[in-house]
């Protein structure tokens, strides 16, 4: 660990450990080294140790089990959680990768019948239609098409899209105090067309995996429709399931 490094101390650590995991250093089922050993290993305090250590489980590369420790998730490498309610940028990040996109149309346009529907509006009422290419690490992995009634997201189209690493979730938060609670996903396979295998650069005929979801905020107006085509093996999905959480039609 260096303090010349522009990467805070625990980022630093927490890059080392995900090395360790990715590389096999760290086997799948093994127990972390103790909070005491990785203070002596990377020589730094235990504050730093365990803000390190509570990324990775927020982040779902380790679980703790106390009075026993950390260990590792054995999530999958290059597989990417569905959640509603982080975007696309923030997944990418977690994971350690470069995330990037490439404006397709940005524009103001009356809702079509579907879209309207979806965003409880009357059919032709203004929308704001932001449809872009998705990469991570320079690869392209999704074509996702967003939504959003025009009224909620004034001058919004006046951003600048073409930067690489923009987020529509930050942008709608911080800009709009619009903070997304709760959606629905609906996922469904089909064939790419013309314009998304070369978007994707699939050889076709070739399967996409779609992605539909809505987000509402906390008093259940919708804000954004995201209709998304994915590569089907550079953009992985994993949906998670907690017993805890879950409600039985039983």
């Amino acid at each position: 660990m260096t303090r010349d490094d522009p990467l805070p101390l625990y980022k630093q650590v927490k890059e080392r450990l995900l090395r360790a995991l990715d590389d096999g250093t760290i086997p799948p089922r093994a127990k972390l080294a103790s909070e005491r050993e990785l203070v002596e290993l990377y020589g730094v305090s235990r504050i730093t140790i365990r803000q390190a250590m509570t990324e990775l489980v927020l982040e779902g590369h380790l679980r703790s089990h106390p009075g026993k420790g950390f260990y590792p998730t054995g999530r999958p490498k290059g597989v990417y959680e569905l959640e509603l309610l982080r975007s696309f940028t923030a997944t990418a990040v977690a994971h350690g990768r470069r995330p990037g996109s490439r404006l397709l149309t940005a524009a103001q346009v009356g809702a079509p019948e579907e879209v309207a529907r979806a965003l409880q509006l009357s059919a032709g009422e203004q929308v704001i239609s932001l449809r872009r290419l998705r990469l991570i690490d320079d690869q392209p992995v999704a074509i996702a098409h967003d939504w959003m009634p025009a009224a909620i997201v004034p001058d919004i189209l006046e951003l600048d899209w073409t930067v690489p690493n923009s987020s529509l979730y930050a942008e709608l938060a911080g800009r709009y105090g619009l903070l997304p609670q709760r959606g629905h996903t609906i996922l469904s396979a089909r064939l790419a067309d013309a314009e998304e295998s070369q978007l994707l650069e699939l050889p076709p005929p070739a399967a996409v995996l779609g992605v539909e979801q809505m987000a509402f905020d906390a008093n259940e107006r919708p804000l954004n429709l995201t209709l998304s085509t994915h590569h089907p093996t550079r953009y992985p999905l994993r949906l998670d399931q907690d017993a805890r959480t879950s409600r039985s039609g039983r």
